[in-house]
């Protein structure tokens, strides 16, 4: 080959790279409604640590205060797929609205903190008091598990619907005799209050999930884009366990947590990926909370049969094993 034409066959491969390279490099959007609290770990790993980036997607980021919020966007179309919890999931499912569940990715236990004047040292203690909880939530649904744990009724205290954020100060200026919430309003609580709170012993009554979810028409138009989101989402769940004192620094800096808040409560955080009885368990016990107290739509008289909710396709491409149900 003469030297102009291989000048020639050198220019042509040059123009070709220079038309086709962003193509190849080019990554599929993604738009993620998540909520910016420490049960968002793995997505926000995901993302911090370039796990979407390496299986090709480019995740756009929408935050929001509540999971809540988060599956509305996606339902709305405003966004692609939703971290919640299962209370926004029951409330959808019971709506008939076509969400796709794909997988659990946190759990923790929901707790209670008293005042230590008023001597309660155990849930049987709770009879008589004012005790502060979330309408709506899974805290509601905590509420009536710890009661009946108690062998008692919502007409043997009295209840008090606060936001989260507004249940220490009346604990401190003695509205309320205790509080039933999530982290980290609980250890905050502790922290601000010193002895003159106490967290009574209620581990294993009720669990809040945080959860991957998404609409059916979304999942069937996109199913190798979110088998890639699942993979990326294992891999930072892997990173999270391989990695407890990078993993609670990384995410407490990106929630606006001090580490040192962070950490003595990073335990109460199980980030899993996956499907299993407990995810069923948790969602059965939410829908039935809402039918026994009437928060659910007109009409609805049974348990969504969540089997018909829940997606396990994409994880079960990418992770066999993690599909439980």
């Amino acid at each position: 080959m003469n030297f102009s034409r291989r000048r020639f066959f050198i220019a042509l491969f040059i123009t070709f790279l220079s038309t086709n390279t962003s193509s190849i490099l080019a990554k599929t959007k993604l738009r993620l409604a998540q909520n910016l609290s420490p049960i968002s770990g793995v997505t926000i790993v995901a993302k911090e640590k370039g796990y979407f980036d390496k299986q090709g997607l480019d995740v756009q980021i929408l935050t929001f205060t509540s999971g809540k919020k988060c599956l509305e966007t996606v339902l709305g179309g405003a966004a692609d797929i939703a971290t919640t919890a299962e209370a926004p999931t029951t409330a959808a499912a019971m709506a008939n609205q076509p969400i796709a569940f794909l997988a659990r990715m946190e759990y923790s236990d929901l707790k209670t903190l008293t005042a230590s004047n008023q001597n309660i040292s155990s849930i049987y203690d709770l009879k008589g008091k004012k005790i502060g909880f979330t309408a709506g939530t899974g805290g509601e649904v905590y509420t009536i598990e710890l009661l009946k744990k108690a062998s008692l009724s919502p007409d043997d205290v009295r209840l008090v619907n606060l936001r989260p954020k507004d249940m220490l100060p009346a604990l401190a200026s003695g509205s309320i005799d205790a509080y039933n919430t999530w982290e980290p309003y609980i250890s905050n609580g502790k922290k601000v209050l010193g002895n003159k709170a106490s967290q009574i012993n209620t581990k294993g009554i009720y669990s809040e999930t945080f959860n991957i979810v998404t609409t059916v028409d979304y999942l069937n138009n996109n199913k190798k884009v979110v088998e890639k989101f699942m993979k990326a989402l294992i891999n930072a769940e892997e990173w999270i366990k391989a990695n407890r004192n990078k993993a609670i620094t990384l995410i407490a800096k990106t929630v606006g947590m001090k580490r040192d808040a962070l950490a003595p409560i990073w335990d109460d955080y199980v980030y899993e990926v996956v499907l299993d009885k407990k995810t069923i368990n948790i969602l059965n016990a939410h829908a039935a909370w809402r039918l026994e107290s009437g928060n659910h739509p007109d009409g609805v008289t049974s348990v969504p049969d969540f089997n018909k909710v829940i997606f396990s396709g994409p994880l079960s491409k990418v992770a066999p094993d993690r599909v439980k149900l």
